[in-house]
């Protein structure tokens, strides 16, 4: 844990700052044990009401600005993102002290090389949840994990899965703005980049904390 007496390279630098925010970010997509493996993705409901959800994060790129997560295709989170594609991500580093607040668009895509790809890469077991019977958040008359009976508790094969395929989908998330926050002792120290679609570059600003 990093002493809160001593202030890291980013703490007066804004640069160091969108830097660190991106490397806290990127190895979520790929190490479990990465803060920002599983972040609290926001989306809007119907009535207007802020919808809230951890979620594994897939990907991530700090290049295109883009974020990947897997989601079935019948969730009411797709509804929310086709009426009302505004979204956010929120991350957090309890050892840091970081928490990172990314502003966007979601985006949804049931077919193509990508959704395959993330398919074909995915584990039996990641993709046997794509097997419930019915949709995420139907109603139900007693306790149940959705899958069939059958394959509870058990690893399905290729062929087993053909048909949970229709159900699986990617959602993209764009960042459009990206805020920090660290907590320290000594002071806090807050900024936010916000994407200039013009200039194709992000523009950042220091903030009260």
């Amino acid at each position: 844990m990093i002493s809160q007496n001593i202030n890291p390279d980013f703490y007066n630098d804004l640069d160091l700052s969108f830097t660190k925010a991106w490397d806290m970010i990127e190895p979520g997509a790929s190490k479990r044990s990465s803060p920002a493996h599983t972040p609290v993705v926001g989306t809007v409901n119907d009535h207007g009401e802020p919808q809230l959800r951890v979620m594994v994060l897939r990907a991530a790129d700090r290049n295109t600005r883009r974020l990947r997560f897997h989601t079935d295709i019948r969730s009411t989170k797709i509804q929310e993102v086709e009426k009302l594609s505004s979204a956010s991500v929120l991350m957090y580093d309890p050892d840091m002290k970081l928490q990172l607040r990314l502003s966007g668009c979601l985006s949804v895509a049931i077919e193509g090389d990508d959704v395959n790809d993330a398919w074909q890469t995915s584990t039996t077991f990641a993709r046997r949840c794509y097997m419930a019977e019915n949709a995420p958040g139907s109603l139900s008359v007693e306790a149940t994990s959705g899958l069939p009976l059958w394959i509870e508790g058990k690893q399905p094969d290729e062929d087993q899965l053909g048909d949970a395929r229709a159900n699986f989908a990617l959602l993209w998330f764009e960042a459009r703005s990206l805020e920090l926050l660290y907590l320290a002792n000594v002071g806090h120290r807050r900024a936010k980049w916000d994407w200039d679609d013009a200039a194709a570059i992000w523009s950042g600003r220091w903030l009260v904390p």
